[in-house]
Formats: structure tokens, C-alpha cells, sequence
């Protein structure tokens, strides 16, 4: 979900891929083969997955906007249908950890819905469904937290559609694993 200039860690997102059994099963047997094909193609180098839900970190001198172009371009011809990528930096993912207004919720429960750009203000009342669920915009992520796990919500975000989400516990990781990889060997 990564991504900047100067050589930074990129990590990349990418939506709609762990959604629906069929298409669990699909990106669960395909998706190392997915982005390295897609990492190799577009030029980037160090690829790292972790779970099969769209979660890639790799180094790349290129724009967050080069990088999300390329691998959805890749992507696209890889599974003839658009997924959407997400991509964020080092530093900008550990900010969204920072950000965490949910403190008090399980790291498994608190989940953080990554947008391209900073979601409209009134998102979150337009929101529907909400039964005990707690919400609160981000810069350019909403986060929600599930005190009965996400399964069992029927809360719906508008704002959040062109969205994926991650819980606390991913994102924790996908920043230690980017940590690692920022440090000089």
C-alpha cells in the first residue's frame, strides 16, 4: 500500500480481492503469481505479499500515481477485469496507525477503509445500518471500529465503496515489514 519517490518502501493495496468465496479462492492461489508478474513487469523490485488479500511492499523510485497506474494496468491484463490498487508510503501508513481513534477496540475489530482521496465530510452520516459500530474519517481513510467483529455488521459506508479495508492488526504488520525493509543491511 506504499509509494513514494527517493526510493522509498511502497506498499499496495488492492481492492475487491477478498471478497465472495469465489474470488477468495482465486486470488489465494494466483496472487504471488499476480504481483510478481506485475512487479516484474512494471519495474519494481523486492517484492513482498502478506496474506493473500492484496497486501504487496516493494521499493520503488517511481510516483504513487506511476505505481498505481502500472500495477492496475498490469493487473487488469493479468485478470481481464479492473482492480483497484491502493498505494501508500512508509511513513504514511504508520501515520494511519498513529491515527487510530479507536484505542480501546481490539486491533482485530478496529478496521481502517484505505480511499484514493480524503473521503467528503459528511461521509459518515450518510453511513447506514449502524448498530453499535464507531466511525471517523481519516486523510484519506475512514476508520470503523466493530465492537462484535465486521461479519455481523450491516453498516454501510457510501463513501467507502471505491474503499478496501484492513484491520489494526494488518496494518501493524505491513508497517513492520516495511521498517525492516527501510533499513540499511
Amino acid at each position: 500500500m506504499f509509494s513514494d519517490q527517493a526510493k522509498a518502501n511502497p506498499h499496495t493495496t488492492c481492492r475487491d480481492s477478498n471478497c465472495g468465496s469465489e474470488k477468495r479462492s482465486f486470488y489465494r492461489r494466483r496472487a504471488p503469481l499476480r504481483f510478481e508478474t506485475a512487479k516484474t513487469q512494471s519495474g519494481h523490485c523486492d517484492c513482498e505479499t502478506y496474506i493473500a488479500s492484496g497486501n504487496v511492499i516493494f521499493e520503488s523510485n517511481d510516483s504513487s500515481a506511476e505505481i498505481k497506474t502500472a500495477l492496475e494496468t498490469r493487473l487488469f491484463r493479468h485478470v481481464n477485469k479492473a482492480v483497484e490498487v491502493m498505494v501508500r508510503t512508509t511513513k504514511e501508513m504508520a501515520a494511519v496507525l498513529s491515527a487510530n481513534p479507536f484505542r480501546d477496540t481490539e486491533p482485530k475489530h478496529t478496521y481502517v477503509i484505505f480511499l484514493d482521496d480524503r473521503p467528503p465530510r459528511d461521509a459518515l452520516r450518510h453511513a447506514v445500518g449502524r448498530v453499535d459500530e464507531q466511525m471517523h474519517l481519516g486523510e484519506r481513510e475512514i476508520f470503523v471500529a466493530y465492537p462484535n467483529g465486521m461479519g455481523r455488521s450491516k453498516l454501510k459506508i457510501p463513501a467507502a465503496k471505491t474503499g478496501t479495508a484492513r484491520n489494526l492488526n494488518t496494518v501493524a504488520k505491513l508497517v513492520e515489514m516495511a521498517s525492516r525493509k527501510s533499513r540499511p543491511p
